[in-house]
């Protein structure tokens, strides 16, 4: 089991690596919902990490729908990844009526040879998320998605996030569940979903919230119930 945990600064950087966690997403502006990392941040993030990091790659929060001059800078964030080390991206990218937006997908992979490649809760807002799922088996690059069930925390939708792992069976597809997860009721729902590898943010910090510190003991509850 993999326990992925965002870390938005360097603070978080050196406790979720040195609390037990396996692999950190790299994200700013948690309340527009995540963009993309400073150049600086990321390189001090890859020095200090003694795990993999993954950095999300998006360079508005009003959507997931870009225009060509958004994912030329896209593009160039994730050369920058590449320079700087990291081990993978998160992205993700929608037409404007809410399916994934190929030509975009494909211009950001090229760019993403050899890094881990997550698609992020962009699934969440699509138009149908069966349909996205289907529509993400033609990229081999992409090794997870990242998503609720839906637009409500993950805990509310745990029959279509099984569904989605059903769907994902036989494929190079792995769900990633995450949003609105907390350690303190984490048991009840892995032992309902029984994923492969689960994603934390606000949940493993004091209060739960994203302006406080990540919390050793949190990380080690989940960690129990992952062994």
């Amino acid at each position: 089991m993999i326990l992925e945990v965002i870390a938005s600064n360097i603070r978080d950087v050196k406790a979720a690596s040195e609390y037990g966690a396996d692999r950190i997403e790299l994200c700013v502006g948690m309340k527009e919902d995540g963009i993309t990392p400073s150049y600086g941040l990321i390189e001090s993030a890859v020095e200090i990490s003694k795990i993999p990091i993954n950095v999300i790659i998006r360079s508005h929060p009003q959507s997931f729908f870009y225009e060509s001059s958004e994912v030329d800078t896209m593009v160039r964030d994730i050369r920058m990844v590449r320079k700087l080390g990291a081990n993978g991206i998160v992205i993700g990218a929608l037409t404007e009526d809410g399916r994934v937006d190929v030509e975009v997908m494909q211009r950001l992979l090229e760019e993403a040879e050899g890094l881990d490649v997550t698609f992020h809760r962009a699934i969440d807002f699509s138009r149908n998320l069966e349909e996205t799922l289907e529509a993400l088996i033609q990229f081999k690059q992409v090794k997870r998605i990242l998503t609720a069930g839906g637009r409500n925390p993950a805990t509310e939708s745990i029959p279509m996030i099984k569904k989605l792992k059903e769907l994902a069976e036989n494929t190079h597809l792995t769900i990633m569940p995450g949003y609105g997860l907390r350690a303190e009721t984490f048991k009840e729902f892995y032992d309902e979903v029984r994923p492969k590898e689960i994603h934390f943010g606000s949940g493993v910090r004091e209060e739960n919230s994203f302006m406080k510190s990540i919390e050793r003991t949190k990380i080690d509850r989940i960690k129990q119930v992952l062994v």
